[in-house]
C-alpha cells in the first residue's frame, strides 16, 4: 500500500441526504479504521437518500470509483432467492412442492420429498459440499456440482435441524430456476432483475469487459501488511478458529458441519476474486455487485415489488417475503437461530435484530436489506474485512444509523398525508 495510507484512507466520494447525515459519518469513520474501500446505498420510500463510495479498490492504492463492484459472497444468495420468488409469482415454481418436480434428478439418495421451502429455509439437509466434491475449484463446473448433489444423501432427515447451505443452496436453486426456464443463471440475473430496474452492477457470472470495475481483494496479516487475495485461506482459517471457541463452549450445534458446509477442500487455494471464478456462476457465494444495485433491488422488495415504476413481484408474493417461517429447534452449521424467511435472514443491526427487515448479509463485510415496515433499504460493498459468513459490526453500525434516520425522517412531500 502506499506510504500516504493513512491520510488517503479518507477520500470519501457519494451524495448523502442531509436527514441521513450520520450514515455518512459512520461511513467515514470505517473507512478511517479499516484498509480497502467500500460503497453503501440506501433509499427511503422509492428514493435513494444515500449514494457514498470511498477508500482503495486496490493494494496499490487505486481509489474506489462510482462504477467499482466488489466479490460480495453470501449477499449473493438474495439475489439468487428474489429471481426464485419471480418464477414463483408467475406460478411456474410452488414452495411446496418437491424440487424433484422441476429437477428430476434431484429426487433420489432420499431427497424425493425435498421440497423448494425446505431448501429456502436451509432445512433440507443438503449443505454438505465437502463430502459432495473433492476440490473447491469444481465449483467452477456448474455440470459437475449438479451431478453431486444428485447422487447425495441428506446429511439428516430433511426439516429436522436448520443448517446453514452455505454452498449449496445457490446451486440447488440456481437448477431449479435454469429448469423451469430454459436459461441460464447469469442471464436470468440480467433479463429478471438488472435490465427492468435499471441496475449498473448486478452480476453472478460478470461478462468479461466487466471485469475491470471489480475491486480486488485483500485482508489484514498485520500492522502494514496484508494478505494475499485468496478469501478462501482466511475463510476456512477463521471457520476453524470459531469451531474451536464453539466446541471449549460446549455449544451443541453439529459442529462438524461448520467446515461440510462452508470449505470444501481445497478452499484455502480458492479464489473468489480471481477473473477465472467471477466469469462463472456461483449462486450462494460469487456476485460482483455495486451497493447501488442491492439497494435497488431490496427497495423494489421495500416498495412491495416495484421500483421507479417498474413492477418485479405482485403485493402478495412481496408480503410473504418479511415473514419468518417455522424452524426446527435444532441447528447445524451457524449456532443461532437467523430467523430464515424464504432465502433470506434476519437482520441485525448493534440493537439486535430487527423485527421486519430481511436480506442477506455475507463474509467479508457485504450486506443488503429491505424493511417494508420503513419503506427502507441498504446495500454495501467491501473489499475488505473479516468477520462471519454474515457481515460484521461494520454493516451492523450503518445499518442502524440508516434506520435511526429514517425513523426520525418526514415522509418526501410528495407521500407525505
Amino acid at each position: 500500500m502506499p506510504d500516504n495510507v493513512n491520510s488517503r484512507r479518507t477520500y470519501i466520494d457519494g451524495y448523502c441526504h442531509e436527514d441521513f447525515q450520520d450514515v455518512d459519518s459512520e461511513f467515514l469513520r470505517q473507512l478511517k479504521l479499516t484498509p480497502g474501500g467500500a460503497a453503501i446505498c440506501v433509499y427511503h420510500h422509492g428514493e435513494r437518500v444515500v449514494d457514498l463510495w470511498g477508500g482503495y479498490r486496490d493494494e496499490s492504492g487505486s481509489l474506489w470509483l462510482k462504477d467499482t463492484m466488489a466479490p460480495s459472497f453470501s449477499t449473493t444468495k438474495g439475489v439468487c432467492s428474489t429471481l426464485l420468488h419471480i418464477f414463483a409469482d408467475r406460478g411456474q415454481v410452488d414452495y411446496d412442492e418437491p424440487v424433484a418436480s422441476y429437477w428430476p434428478e434431484f429426487g433420489q439418495a432420499g431427497k424425493e420429498n425435498i421440497t423448494v421451502r425446505q431448501v429456502m429455509t436451509h432445512q433440507s439437509g443438503m449443505y454438505h459440499i465437502r463430502q459432495m466434491i473433492d476440490s473447491a475449484s469444481r465449483m467452477l463446473d456448474w455440470q459437475h456440482i449438479i451431478r453431486a448433489i444428485e447422487q447425495a444423501s441428506p446429511v439428516h432427515e430433511p426439516g429436522t435441524r436448520a443448517g446453514y447451505h452455505g454452498l449449496t443452496y445457490g446451486f440447488i436453486i440456481g437448477e431449479i430456476l435454469q429448469r423451469v426456464s430454459g436459461q441460464l443463471f447469469a442471464e436470468l440475473v440480467q433479463q429478471e432483475l438488472a435490465q427492468p430496474l435499471g441496475l449498473d452492477g448486478l452480476y453472478v457470472g460478470a461478462p468479461e469487459s466487466e471485469l475491470h470495475r471489480a475491486a480486488s481483494l485483500f485482508k489484514p496479516r498485520g500492522p502494514g501488511k496484508y494478505a494475499r487475495r485468496l478469501a478462501g485461506h482466511y475463510l476456512e482459517f477463521s471457520l476453524f478458529g470459531a469451531n474451536t471457541i464453539l466446541k471449549v463452549a460446549g455449544i451443541d450445534s453439529q459442529l462438524s458441519s461448520f467446515h461440510d458446509a462452508l470449505a470444501p477442500k481445497g478452499m484455502r487455494n480458492f479464489d473468489f476474486g480471481a477473473a477465472e471464478t467471477l466469469r462463472v456462476s456461483i449462486p450462494a457465494g460469487n456476485g460482483l455487485f455495486t451497493a447501488r444495485s442491492l439497494s435497488a433491488m431490496y427497495a423494489m422488495l421495500a416498495e412491495s415489488g416495484t421500483l421507479n415504476g417498474v413492477r418485479v413481484l405482485s403485493d402478495d408474493t412481496a408480503q410473504q417475503l418479511s415473514v419468518i417461517q417455522p424452524a426446527p429447534e435444532k441447528l447445524a452449521v451457524m449456532p443461532i437461530n437467523m430467523r430464515w424467511r424464504l432465502g433470506y435472514h434476519g437482520v441485525y443491526s448493534n440493537r439486535g435484530f430487527q423485527a421486519s427487515a430481511f436480506g442477506h448479509f455475507g463474509w467479508g463485510g457485504s450486506g443488503a436489506w429491505a424493511d417494508p415496515t420503513q419503506n427502507l433499504s441498504f446495500g454495501m460493498i467491501t473489499n475488505s474485512g473479516g468477520g462471519t459468513p454474515f457481515g460484521d459490526s461494520r454493516i451492523s453500525r450503518l445499518s442502524e444509523a440508516a434506520r435511526s434516520a429514517a425513523r426520525l425522517r418526514e415522509p418526501p412531500a410528495r407521500l407525505a398525508g
